[in-house]
């Protein structure tokens, strides 16, 4: 979804005779990343980079604010200008105008004192839940704005890409390179690319013109994880249970295999290696496209405005622009569209709270954890913040991942319970992630599903024969109750051990920044540095709370009703026979040589 973007100051430097100032922008709550670069050369050639910025002299500086509003209000500019002159060619519903917006907030919260760009209402709606704009999918050609990841498969590369390709990074991937076919067809003088889908050219259009305002890659490299630098991944792989490394290591895979297979083997038109966006007023970006950064460029884009909906990964041109807010908001749903020629399933944004002409219409970008949020937005919202002070705190999670030891005697067995006889509609994997709570209101009582595959992992021993075949339609759900008391122990160990290894290793990130600090007297921490504070302090609540609860359940073990305990009962064998008993049937049927048969 979109991008939560805290605008940095990232460089001042002066060259004489010019200074140079890059401003990037927040768009948390963010979302469409607002390009800010300050535009004050001292001439004016017919075309100019994004990076040649600055005044002439310090006296007719502009300040950094006024520049950045400026520059976001052409971006602004581009895109209404767009839609009032193509709108027609594919939407019926959209009460809205992209607009640069002004927190007020007096919030401490650094990631919410920045401009942004958003989308503000043009209609008033009296009550919630009203519709302010759709947009119709067109996935069987993709002749519309909507990109899915099927089309990539479908219809862009259906001839270029091997039956069955299945990347590591999945529907990113596929949706990734998408986007990248899509700037190469926006790249100015020659169009580039591969020229499918085919569109209206209001549609192609819109479609540029929306890419010429996505952020710049020098903007994702400050403003999205993906694209930090090496020491600030480091400190937030340290930071979170979600590792920041596995994403990276996906990418990389991935467009590896891009480049041997289909990047460097085609032509150049096809797959350039960089493009020239015009992105307003003459000014051209500079961007990587079909290289390793280009797809890692693109895929920090995807991940922070794409939208999962009706069953597909989808990135929503315009509808996208929608800043996010915790609470009085919805989530982008499917449903029916209405278009010029009928109606159409498509993408609703709806009101999340009754809006006036001239409110900013928010929407939820979904219930996820911090390091989530930060690793698909850039920024950690208030329902994510431990110690926030705006109301904060309901969304405190990390994650625990678990495995099927390799060298396990049953883990075949155990493997084909998981891929058959789990879930029909979705097969486990040996290795699975689940989330522990932490915040207000929390108990620490780990999920019932983590610990019922625990419960499978450490099957064993005297347990052992739970796996037989006679049981293998119900294992699963015996699992889903206590087996006994040496099998319990191991699923609770197993969540001690990863909870106690998460926080040690974020102890010892803690002390590192702390002996660095001490060392560079007078040093402020970045703003990455404070957003990976934010969100080892909230894993570490979820992480405490966790180990604190499933502790107090590991001294209380043999107070559990175990499986054998439970089939006596069942069988009405939990109770000593005596002579008294003669004539009562055992679990109140029948007693053995008590029919009065007369043989």
């Amino acid at each position: 979804m979109q991008l939560g973007y805290c605008i940095v100051l990232l460089l001042i430097s002066v060259v004489i005779p010019q200074a140079v100032c890059f401003s990037c922008l927040s768009n948390n709550k963010p979302h469409s990343l607002l390009q800010s670069i300050i535009n004050a050369p001292h001439h004016k050639p017919k075309r100019r980079s994004l990076l040649q910025l600055s005044s002439t002299t310090s006296s007719d500086t502009t300040t950094p604010s006024i520049a950045t509003k400026e520059r976001l209000q052409i971006l602004a500019n581009l895109a209404n200008s767009a839609l009032d002159e193509h709108a027609s060619d594919i939407l019926k519903t959209f009460n809205a105008r992209v607009a640069v917006i002004s927190d007020d907030s007096t919030s401490s919260d650094f990631q919410q004192e920045y401009l942004r760009l958003g989308l503000i209402s043009t209609e008033s709606y009296n009550k919630k839940d009203q519709l302010v704009a759709s947009l119709p999918y067109y996935d069987t050609d993709g002749s519309g704005l909507v990109l899915s990841s099927s089309l990539a498969t479908n219809v862009v590369y259906k001839n270029v890409l091997p039956d069955g390709y299945d990347g590591w990074t999945g529907d990113v991937g596929l949706l990734a390179m998408i986007l990248l076919n899509e700037m190469a067809r926006a790249n100015i003088n020659e169009s580039k690319g591969i020229s499918l889908p085919k569109r209206k050219d209001g549609i192609q259009t819109l479609l540029s013109t929306w890419i010429s305002t996505l952020p710049t890659y020098n903007e994702m490299k400050t403003l999205h994880p993906l694209l930090w630098n090496e020491d600030e991944q480091e400190i937030l792989q340290s930071s979170s249970t979600k590792k920041i490394y596995r994403l990276l290591d996906d990418i990389d895979d991935d467009s590896a295999w891009l480049v041997e297979k289909l990047w460097d083997s085609d032509s150049e038109d096809a797959f350039p290696k960089s493009v020239s966006i015009d992105v307003g007023e003459g000014i051209v970006d500079e961007r990587p496209c079909f290289t390793p950064d280009g797809f890692r460029y693109a895929v920090a884009l995807v991940r922070s405005r794409s939208f999962f909906v009706d069953g597909q990964l989808r990135l929503l041109p315009y509808l996208d622009y929608a800043n996010h807010d915790d609470y009085d908001s919805y989530e982008i749903v499917g449903g029916g569209v209405g278009t010029l020629w009928g109606s159409a399933k498509g993408a609703l944004l709806k009101s999340g709270k009754p809006l006036k002409v001239g409110d900013e219409v928010r929407i939820s970008y979904g219930p996820k954890g911090p390091a989530d949020y930060l690793l698909d937005h850039g920024f950690v919202p208030n329902m994510c913040q431990l110690n926030s002070k705006d109301g904060g705190g309901t969304a405190i999670t990390a994650e625990l991942s678990f495995e099927v030891n390799n060298s396990d005697r049953f883990r075949d067995d155990k493997l084909d319970i998981l891929e058959y006889e789990t879930y029909d509609l979705a097969p486990m994997e040996p290795t699975q992630t689940f989330d522990v709570m932490g915040g207000p209101g929390s108990t620490g009582e780990p999920d019932p599903a983590m610990i019922q595959f625990l419960r499978l992992v450490n099957l064993g021993g005297k347990d052992a024969f739970l796996l037989e075949s006679i049981f293998r339609k119900e294992i699963w759900q015996f699992m889903s109750d206590p087996v006994s008391e040496e099998n319990e122990r191991g699923a609770v160990t197993a969540v001690i051990e990863a909870c106690q290894n998460a926080l040690s290793e974020m102890d010892e990130e803690e002390s590192a920044l702390k002996a660095n600090d001490d060392g560079e007297e007078g040093s402020e921490q970045s703003e990455q540095d404070h957003l990976c504070r934010m969100v080892r302090e909230s894993e570490r609540e979820a992480l405490d709370r966790t180990l604190v609860t499933v502790k107090q359940d590991a001294e209380a073990l043999d107070l559990k009703e175990y499986y054998q305990e439970r089939r006596l009962k069942d069988l009405g064998l939990d109770s000593e026979w005596t002579p008294e008993d003669d004539g009562i049937a055992f679990g109140g049927t029948r007693v053995p040589g008590g029919a009065d048969y007369d043989w």
